[in-house]
């Protein structure tokens, strides 16, 4: 049935307060909201919960809904925002054990493409703007004709059909960022197929009796309905911002929007202690947000998975680029201050969804290029120096601070990244040295002049027998642009 007769059953009930019209609404649209749900946690007890407070919400908000809102789409996007409040909440003891089991199913290998699209599809539907979104929703998950979404968004059936199909392009193109390659026509026929199940029996009585007459509702439920009414209110605010005048920042041309204010709510990820194992529990995902604390930086990286806490946005862009000083880093770019948590775990190309993420909400790209420079050549002066010790060691790590710098079972890249950081010039090792060393070296800091730091060099000198020359060479640099 069009959306317009849904409307009528919504002006039904918030006009008198029709139980008979709120039911056939449930009855209508329970699969797609239970649909959404399950997907988002994973849980059939959850979903059901979750599928109760979506209505609930629309019990709430039947009166202020304008009358020409696509209720399956405004369905739906509550939907999704319901399930990941749920999914952000201390109340979700289970979350991390569902995760694992989500993720373990998404790294098997699999031919079928719902198999690669399910986990990130409504990651990907947030990104669609509404009438996009509703026209996916009509056409895709309700099986609607183009004549049918055509009449539920005010069109024609060429013109639902043109919009569908740039909205299913818009879609794919999402998913290629995210490392799923595939055609429209896999994307389209597999959320066709598999987007809506059958809600469990029982649902639409219970959901109705919980809407309507104050039935069971937990306190967890209502936790979920109260963050998620909250959202609604904030994202119809920064709409009607947008749309009056904007605000924008004189200095930076950054607009500040309600979803950065949302996203400094934090995200299940967003925690002091990380461990690399966080990685694959969670859904695959990439966000960078304003951090949450206050403390020094700290990262876990398994494969091409990173998730890291409390870094500036530079040390992000050098993670995503695989560049490891700022030494050979070109920009002229502004950086935005202050610290950043993040995390890009998708199952493949992770980094490039990181470059991407800085890109989309930054304006910040990079690429490599050769250019003559002043550098600093490592060599060896003197090879019976004994602090340069090759490792017995099994494990590995790397430490410096102020003075000092030691590792254990390391390659030498690891000490020629720490003298670019010191030096502020890119290192080039020309030592011939290869394997794995264990290195303590120490140096006193007030030796430092500027531009000569003699203390650094005379201790590399001393204690590992390297010596630093100052030469101009052709290096590659990575070069950081803003396009914005």
């Amino acid at each position: 049935m069009l959306s317009p007769a849904d409307m009528e059953l919504v002006r039904e009930y918030a006009d008198s307060g029709s139980e008979e019209a709120f039911t056939a609404l449930v009855a209508r649209h329970v699969n797609l909201v239970y649909s959404v749900a399950m997907r988002r946690v994973g849980n059939h007890d959850q979903a059901e919960e979750i599928s109760q407070a979506v209505f609930i919400i629309l019990a709430r908000k039947a009166g202020s809904l304008p009358r020409g809102t696509v209720l399956s789409g405004w369905l739906y996007e509550t939907a999704r925002l319901t399930a990941n409040n749920f999914l952000r909440g201390e109340i979700r003891r289970t979350y991390r054990e569902q995760e694992a089991q989500m993720q373990s199913i998404l790294e098997q290998p699999e031919s079928d493409v719902w198999a690669q699209v399910e986990p990130m599809l409504e990651q990907a539907m947030a990104d669609l703007n509404e009438q996009d979104r509703n026209a996916v929703v009509l056409r895709f998950f309700e099986a609607r004709s183009f004549l049918e979404v055509g009449a539920s968004l005010g069109t024609s059936e060429d013109a639902a059909k043109m919009r569908v199909n740039r909205a299913v392009e818009k879609l794919r193109k999402v998913f290629v960022r995210r490392g799923v390659a595939l055609s429209s026509a896999a994307l389209c026929g597999a959320v066709t197929a598999h987007s809506v199940q059958a809600a469990p029996s029982g649902l639409v009585a219970s959901i109705s009796a919980a809407a309507l007459k104050g039935g069971a509702t937990t306190s967890s439920t209502l936790a979920v309905i109260k963050t998620t009414l909250k959202i609604m209110a904030w994202t119809k605010a920064k709409t009607v911002v947008c749309i009056g005048a904007g605000i924008v920042l004189a200095a930076g041309t950054a607009t500040v929007s309600v979803n950065q204010i949302l996203e400094h709510r934090g995200y299940p990820w967003q925690v002091r202690n990380l461990s690399s194992d966080m990685l694959t529990r969670m859904p695959p995902q990439v966000h960078i947000v304003p951090s949450k604390f206050n403390q020094s930086a700290s990262w876990v990286s398994q494969d091409d998975k990173v998730l890291g806490i409390s870094h500036p946005l530079e040390s992000i862009l050098l993670l995503a680029y695989g560049e490891t000083s700022s030494s050979r880093v070109v920009s002229s770019a502004k950086m935005p201050e202050g610290r950043y948590d993040f995390i890009a775990n998708l199952p493949q190309k992770s980094h490039e969804g990181l470059q991407e993420e800085l890109k989309r909400k930054f304006g910040l790209s990079a690429s490599r290029e050769s250019r003559e420079t002043e550098v600093m050549r490592l060599t060896v002066k003197n090879a019976e120096a004994g602090g340069l010790r090759p490792s017995e060691s099994q494990n590995g790590s790397a430490e410096s601070e102020a003075g000092r710098f030691s590792c254990v079972n390391q390659p030498l890249l690891s000490l020629t990244t720490m003298l670019e950081n010191q030096l502020n010039l890119p290192v080039l090792d020309e030592t011939g040295l290869t394997g794995h060393y264990d290195i303590d070296l120490a140096w006193d800091r007030t030796g430092f002049q500027q531009q000569t730091p003699d203390a650094l060099k005379q201790a590399l000198l001393e204690q590992l027998g390297l010596v630093l020359t100052p030469t101009k060479q052709s290096v590659e640099v990575l070069v950081v642009q803003q396009s914005r």
